[in-house]
């Protein structure tokens, strides 16, 4: 590639691009060669982590491979719910990388991690009941993104007593990520390593955290990619999901950049909108095939007064325990909404296999069978549904096969059914004046809870679990739980009222005199 016009504020500008490269190249050796700490090397397939470990390659190429005796492990968590345009290049990018580093030589050992399936996005939501995330309850990210790196890193810590974070974090990114930056370099133990907060024995190295957004594209354009991924594809990424449809190599001041762009999530609802699925498919008609996955990502959202009223009916007035928590709005007690009701659920999980069924139809073959929602966290919904939530129903493989038409492909849960569904469905209608639904779930959990109790030796527990079973369903419906919670709010206010107007009269007592004999008051 032809030689750009090096931005004046750029990293590259002091010393030129061709020896600030070399000089990073020898610092990563000389930290390599520095101890026998294994390296981490977070990888999430854009441009900053894509500049990272490219210049751990070719740090790595210049050593004797007698001497290149620590791992370099990169990884990249797939929280199963990215972008599938992003997830696939990213995929493609690691089996690229292995191979590579195999034919090399080189230590470089890619890792793809995913959280546990009872941490997936859909296991909580569908399964549990989680409502989407929301600031005040972003339940996601330290399941999905978190945990699983973390998990990771702590093993190699206990195998090796310490290990070695590499990031791509930059100050340029943001003021609060630059602040932050300082302040642990204030604590640093080595030269360039400072230690992580949240993990103890590891160490943070961040090569490019002086560089810019502007060099960070320069390097990726004048070098090729180490391990054969297209870095030109990458920009492409990066220009497709921005709004404007530019991505432009920067050569001055005034020119923008598109290193805003972020790849996350398509279902997040932690943010306004998915901008960068909206541009991509803004940008090429040949990815109009991932509109109802938009659709479906804004059907989560809850921000509008329509999607709150929506949100409120499918969520039950009692908490994931069976307890009512009350709050005050505008003078009114009201519950405080908890988990999807079932029928909620059952919507969401046909929403998602629809939208995965649509996507297999419809996306290029090259992106192969898109897998929204994985056969193992179908399962794990399924048991949750069954098994802790009682719903002996069974739906989720009626659902499943009545959207894709194919049978369920997971095993059965349970094959020891007191009641079929048509006795279920008798059972049902024989409870009248149950509008919420209260009577048919106690007796049918109360059945469930009896059948798994039968066959035990000692029943120990069976007792309890009535009762709790008993105290989950015990109003008539949601109306007679917001005459509860009034009633209680109304009397826990009059015995505050009364404290208050006691402690009034108290105060303006006139003092007694001195010697006024038994009948002062104390």
């Amino acid at each position: 590639m032809a030689d750009v016009a090096l931005n004046k504020n750029s990293t590259f500008a002091e010393l030129g691009f061709t020896e600030t490269i070399a000089a990073v190249s020898e610092e990563i050796r000389l930290l390599y060669l520095s101890d026998s700490i294994p390296w981490v090397v977070g990888y999430s397939g854009g441009k900053d982590s894509s500049a990272i470990v490219s210049l751990v390659w070719l740090a790595l190429r210049d050593i004797k491979e007698e001497e290149r005796k620590k791992p370099v492990h990169v990884i990249s968590t797939d929280t199963l719910v990215e972008n599938p345009i992003v997830a696939a290049w990213v995929n493609a990018s690691l089996i690229r990388m292995g191979k590579a580093a195999k034919d090399e030589n080189l230590p470089i050992v890619p890792h793809r991690l995913t959280p546990e399936v009872a941490d997936t996005f859909w296991v909580n939501l569908i399964g549990k009941g989680y409502p989407a995330p929301r600031n005040k309850f972003r339940w996601c990210t330290e399941r999905l993104k978190i945990k699983p790196s973390n998990s990771f890193i702590t093993r190699v810590v206990r195998e090796n007593g310490e290990a070695i974070l590499l990031l791509g974090t930059r100050k340029a990114e943001s003021s609060r990520r630059s602040h932050n930056m300082s302040l642990h370099a204030k604590n640093a133990i080595r030269e360039r390593l400072t230690p992580n907060a949240s993990l103890p024995n590891s160490l943070v190295y961040t090569p490019i955290e002086d560089w810019s957004n502007d060099d960070v594209w320069l390097f990726l354009m004048r070098l090729p990619n180490p391990w054969g991924h297209s870095n030109k594809e990458l920009m492409g990424m990066y220009r497709g999901a921005s709004a404007d449809g530019e991505c432009p190599l920067v050569v001055d001041t005034t020119t923008p950049s598109c290193g805003n762009s972020r790849f996350g999530c398509w279902v997040c609802t932690l943010v306004d909108q998915d901008k960068s699925m909206a541009a991509m498919i803004q940008n090429d008609v040949e990815k109009d095939w991932m509109l109802p996955m938009l659709e479906l990502r804004n059907e989560l959202d809850f921000r509008s007064e329509e999607a709150r009223a929506k949100e409120l009916a499918r969520r039950d007035y009692r908490r994931m325990s069976g307890k009512l928590t009350m709050y005050v709005s505008q003078g009114e007690v009201q519950p405080v909404p908890g988990p999807y009701k079932a029928e909620a659920r059952e919507y969401w999980l046909r929403r998602v296999l629809e939208t995965q069924q649509f996507l297999r139809d419809n996306a290029p073959k090259e992106m192969g069978e898109i897998e929204l929602i994985t056969k193992e966290e179908l399962q794990e919904i399924r048991r949750i549904w069954v098994v802790e939530k009682h719903e002996i129903e069974d739906r989720a493989p009626s659902i499943y096969t009545e959207v894709t038409g194919r049978p369920y492909p997971g095993p059965q849960i349970d094959d020891h059914q007191v009641f079929d569904r048509e006795v279920l469905a008798l059972l049902k209608d024989s409870c009248t004046e149950d509008p919420d639904g209260m009577h048919y779930e106690m007796l049918r959990n109360l059945v469930d809870v009896e059948r798994r109790y039968r066959t035990m030796t000692r029943r120990r527990g069976l007792f309890e679990e009535i009762e709790r079973e008993i105290e989950r369903c015990f109003w008539d419906g949601r109306d007679d739980a917001v005459g509860f919670l009034r009633e209680h709010e109304a009397n826990r206010q009059g015995v505050v009222d009364h404290i208050e107007n006691l402690d009034m009269r108290l105060l303006s007592k006139p003092e007694q005199p001195v010697g006024a004999g038994e009948d002062a008051v104390e």
